[in-house]
C-alpha cells in the first residue's frame, strides 16, 4: 500500500437527525467495511453524531452512532451526507468544521451536504456542485458560492462536493484512486457491482442513459471500438458509418446515450487511460502520449494543465505506483 499523499487515514461521517440513509451509508460501504485485501494502511472509519439521541433517518430507521462529534477534530476526512433545507446548521458544527478546514482535514460533502460547507463559508468563491434539483435554492441563499450545476462531482483539494445520491459514489471511488491509486479503487468499485470511474465532468442528467436495444447494439460496440483504439484518429464520418446512421443522427444519439459530444467523449477516455498509465507504469511520456491518442507530450501537457490543472510528469511524482 502506497504512501498517502494524505497520511491521516480516519475518515468520520456525519449522523444527525433526518439524514438521507442512502448517502450515509455510501460513506459506510465505501470507508467503513472491513477490507483486508487492502492491507493495514487502509481507512479508519467512524460515524460521528450531531444531535442528541437516536438519530431519525429519511427511511424511518433510527440510528445512533458510536463516535462522539469531538472526533472531527481529529479525522483526516469528514464527510456530509446531504442536509435538509429546512434544517438549521449549528454553529458549533461551522466552527468544527473551520477548525478542521484550517488543520488541513479533506471535506467531502453528497448531494445537498454542500449546503452545509455553502453555509459555513466555506464555498466562498470556490467550485461547487450539488443535486440539480437545489441548483436555485444554492444561486438564491450562496450567490458567492461558484455553482457548477451539470457535472458529478468537483475536486478543490480539501472540499470535494458531488451531486446526488450515486454521484457520491463516483466521488468517494475518486478520492479511494486519489489516496491509493487506480488499483484499489479498482477493487472497491468491484465488490460494489459499479463502474470505477466515472470522470467528475460527466453530466449528471443523461436524456437517455440506457439506448434503446437496437442503438445499443450499435453504439456499444462502437465505444469498445474507440476504447480499443485510442491511437487512432475517429473522424465524425467513420464513426457514424461504424453505428450504421447518418452523421446527424450519429451525433443525436450519441450526446443522448453520454451526454456529450464524441470528441469529449474521447478525450475523456483518453485522459483516463492517461492516468492510469502514469500512476501503475514507469513507460515514458512520450510513449504514454502516443498510446493514449495524444500524438506528442506537447499536446498532452496541454491537456494535463488544461483539466487537471497540472502535468504528466507532476501527476506521475504525485501519484505513481510503479516507484513504491
Amino acid at each position: 500500500m502506497p504512501n498517502l499523499p494524505h497520511p491521516n487515514r480516519l475518515v468520520c461521517a456525519l449522523a444527525y437527525d433526518g439524514m438521507p440513509l442512502f448517502e450515509f451509508s455510501i460513506a459506510v460501504e465505501l470507508f467503513g467495511l472491513d477490507r483486508p485485501e487492502m492491507g493495514p494502511d487502509w481507512y479508519t472509519f467512524k460515524a460521528v453524531q450531531l444531535d442528541e439521541g437516536p438519530c431519525r433517518t429519511t427511511a424511518g430507521l433510527h440510528v445512533t452512532a458510536d463516535g462522539p462529534l469531538s472526533l472531527l477534530e481529529e479525522a483526516g476526512t469528514i464527510i456530509i451526507p446531504g442536509w435538509h433545507t429546512a434544517k438549521p446548521i449549528p454553529q458549533s458544527l461551522i466552527d468544527l468544521l473551520h477548525r478542521a478546514y484550517d488543520r488541513g482535514a479533506r471535506i467531502v460533502t453528497i448531494c445537498s451536504g454542500a449546503f452545509v460547507l455553502a453555509a459555513a463559508g466555506l464555498l466562498k468563491g470556490r467550485r461547487a456542485t450539488t443535486h440539480w434539483k437545489y441548483v436555485d435554492f444554492v444561486t438564491k441563499n450562496y450567490p458567492d458560492v461558484e455553482l457548477v450545476a451539470d457535472v458529478l462531482y468537483i475536486d478543490e483539494g480539501q472540499i470535494m462536493t458531488s451531486a446526488g445520491s450515486a454521484a457520491g459514489i463516483d466521488l468517494c471511488l475518486h478520492l479511494i484512486r486519489r489516496d491509493y491509486g487506480p488499483e484499489a479503487a479498482n477493487k472497491v468499485a468491484r465488490r460494489l457491482v459499479v463502474p470505477p470511474h466515472r470522470d467528475g465532468g460527466q453530466a449528471q442528467y443523461i436524456e437517455r442513459a440506457v439506448p434503446t436495444d437496437y442503438e445499443s447494439k450499435r453504439l456499444g460496440p462502437l465505444l469498445d471500438h474507440m476504447r480499443e483504439n485510442l491511437d487512432k484518429e475517429h473522424r465524425i464520418p467513420e464513426l457514424a458509418r461504424r453505428a450504421g446512421m447518418s452523421e446527424r443522427t450519429f451525433l443525436r444519439r450519441f450526446s443522448e446515450a453520454t451526454g456529450t459530444t464524441p470528441a469529449k467523449w474521447l478525450l475523456g477516455v483518453r485522459l483516463n487511460e492517461a492516468r492510469d498509465h502514469l500512476e501503475a507504469s514507469d513507460i515514458s511520456i512520450e510513449l504514454i502520449a502516443e498510446r493514449t491518442g495524444f500524438g506528442t507530450t506537447t499536446n498532452l501537457r496541454h491537456h494535463f494543465r488544461e483539466h487537471l490543472n497540472t502535468t504528466p510528469t507532476a501527476y506521475r511524482l504525485t501519484f505513481s505506483r510503479a516507484a513504491q
